[in-house]
């Protein structure tokens, strides 16, 4: 399962996307951390499954979005909205973060 939240915004939505079992850890590696413990409330709407998740992401005009874990940047991986290379990864758990600026 995935949480997604939907911040609105006036230029389009900012899209918070992460498997569940990530939410209230904290991952660490070098100077970098990805804290899903203290941002937990960013992340956790809705619990839906990839093929839901996949569907919102597709239908919602994306401001800008946060995207953590495996199946969660798959989605964004499949619908072409990243590429593979701007994937970053801390302890070995993948995110992405995406900005569309050229409305603005």
């Amino acid at each position: 399962m995935i949480f997604i939240k939907k911040h609105e915004t006036e230029f389009g939505a900012i899209l918070a996307l992460c498997d569940e079992e990530l939410i209230g850890k904290k991952f660490s590696e070098g100077e970098r951390e990805l804290d899903l413990n203290s941002y937990s409330g960013f992340y956790t709407g809705e619990k839906i499954d990839e093929a839901a998740a996949a569907e919102i992401v597709s239908q919602t005009k994306i401001y800008s979005a946060n995207v953590v874990g495996k199946r969660s940047v798959g989605i964004f991986l499949k619908q072409k909205l990243v590429k593979k290379e701007n994937v970053k990864k801390i302890s070995d758990v993948p995110f992405v973060q995406v900005y569309n600026v050229s409305e603005l």
